[in-house]
C-alpha cells in the first residue's frame, strides 16, 4: 500500500494556489479540467516529496464549505517554522496557534482547512514575536 494524495474541497481556485504555491510554497504537478463533468482538479505537492499530493477539487455547481476543522489536519515539515509563520502571516494569514514551542503552528487555508507546520529537527530556540502570541480562532 502507499500514500496517494489528501483530497480537499475548494471554493475559489486562485486563492486556494496562492496559499498552498505562493505561501506555502507547494507546486502544482498537474491539473484536470472536466467542465463537462462539473469540476476541476488541482493537485499540489512539496518538492522533497512529490508523490505525497494534495488534491484541491473544485465543483463548478458552487456551494460553501465550512467545517473543515472535521476533517482533521494537512501536516508539513518546515526548515523554519517561524520564517514559514512569518511569510503565511506577510501573505495575510492569520496564524491561528503560533509557534510559542519553536517547534509547532496551525493555520487555516481559504476555505477553513487546518493546516500544522512542524520544525524539522530539534525545536527552534524560544523568539519573539512568537512567544508570547495568542492563539487566534481555533485550527
Amino acid at each position: 500500500m502507499r500514500y496517494l494524495h489528501t483530497m480537499v474541497r475548494v471554493s475559489d481556485v486562485d486563492a486556494s494556489l496562492h496559499f498552498y504555491c505562493d505561501l506555502l510554497g507547494l507546486k502544482e504537478t498537474k491539473r484536470v479540467d472536466r467542465p463537462e463533468h462539473g469540476y476541476m482538479l488541482v493537485f499540489v505537492a512539496a518538492d522533497d516529496n512529490p508523490d505525497s499530493e494534495i488534491e484541491m477539487t473544485y465543483n463548478y455547481d458552487t456551494e460553501e464549505y465550512d467545517g473543515g476543522r472535521n476533517f482533521g489536519h494537512l501536516a508539513f515539515r518546515v526548515e523554519n517554522v517561524y520564517e514559514t509563520c512569518q511569510r503565511l502571516m506577510d501573505g495575510g494569514v492569520t496564524i491561528n496557534r503560533p509557534p510559542r514551542d519553536g517547534r509547532m503552528a496551525f493555520v487555516r487555508s481559504p476555505d477553513g482547512i487546518s493546516i500544522e507546520l512542524l520544525q524539522e529537527g530539534d525545536p527552534l530556540p524560544a523568539a519573539e514575536p512568537w512567544s508570547s502570541m495568542e492563539n487566534t480562532g481555533t485550527w
